[in-house]
């Protein structure tokens, strides 16, 4: 029995493990290769996409501007969309059924209504409140009495009507990252004699980031698309500084790709960003599950 184990041994020490071929595969990659470098260098040696224009606006001081106006809009809108998404994620599951049907009524308008229409809203809310007056309901006392048009700017406009509508997706993704934690957790903390506040910022919050995080880092690459409607407002974003260019020199596909090229790029670094804090939550949550085992 020894003799017969000892040359099996020996039998699968001369063996040789070679990778199974797939030839299909590779066929596939080779026709994927091959229609997608012929896609560049139809799209590279194309005249009519005037890449000396692209190279002339693509870093000029109108395009920076715009650009950097987008990025205002684009972390302004999120900060809002947050900490007003934190709220209302807290309203719509509290036990006031107020506060509950007031947080059900604001997501869903929101979030029925076109982001486009909400930004032409806000861009022309002079029309419809030509005055903005704070004072004493019901008297003639007014302690603020401003022209909509000189207190509401066309950023401002863009960044209520991005970041409103966004407080109501990112409530309902922090909605789903609270409920995503184990009830009894919460009922832990109740025990030792947590209060609700202290239970939410220390140990409900805390976990549901590994489920909000995902989703918010997609709903930011959205905002900073979606912040190019603002040029219908006028919003001095990067595709509202492209349209003027192209406007007088009629160089229209070659501004559309310089904005292109700059809404790629970000969305390239936000996704490397996103992918890093991704991976250091699952990090974290792997020590968890090892700790747990252990």
């Amino acid at each position: 029995m020894q003799k017969l184990a000892d040359q099996l041994e020996r039998d699968a020490d001369e063996f040789v493990i070679r990778p199974r071929r797939h030839y299909g595969r590779t066929l596939a990659a080779i026709v994927v290769g091959v229609l997608a470098v012929s896609l560049a260098g139809a799209i590279v040696t194309n005249p009519n996409f005037d890449w000396p224009t692209v190279g002339n606006y693509l870093f000029a001081q109108v395009t920076i501007n715009g650009l950097l106006v987008t990025l205002y809009l684009t972390v302004a809108s999120m900060l809002l969309g947050i900490v007003g998404g934190v709220l209302m994620a807290l309203m719509s599951m509290s036990k006031n059924p107020v506060l509950r049907i007031v947080a059900w009524g604001y997501i869903t308008v929101f979030r029925g209504i076109p982001t486009l229409v909400q930004i032409l809203f806000w861009g022309f809310l002079g029309a419809f409140f030509p005055r903005i007056a704070v004072g004493i309901p019901f008297t003639d006392i007014t302690f603020v009495d401003v022209p909509t048009s000189s207190l509401i700017s066309a950023t401002g406009a863009a960044i209520l009507a991005l970041g409103l509508n966004e407080v109501a997706y990112m409530a309902e993704i922090i909605r789903g990252g609270i409920r995503s934690v184990d009830q009894g957790q919460r009922e832990a903390a109740a025990a030792m004699g947590m209060s609700p506040g202290l239970i939410m910022r220390k140990i409900i919050l805390p976990q549901a980031m590994r489920v909000v995080i995902p989703p918010t880092g997609n709903e930011t690459i959205t905002v900073l698309k979606t912040s190019s409607l603002v040029s219908v407002i006028a919003g001095n974003d990067l595709m509202t500084n492209v349209q003027q260019i192209y406007s007088q020199n009629y160089k229209v596909i070659p501004l559309l790709i310089v904005a292109s090229l700059w809404y790629l790029t970000v969305t390239v670094i936000l996704s490397f960003f996103q992918s890093r804090i991704e991976r250091r939550f699952g990090q974290s949550d792997a020590v968890q599950n090892t700790a747990r085992k252990g």
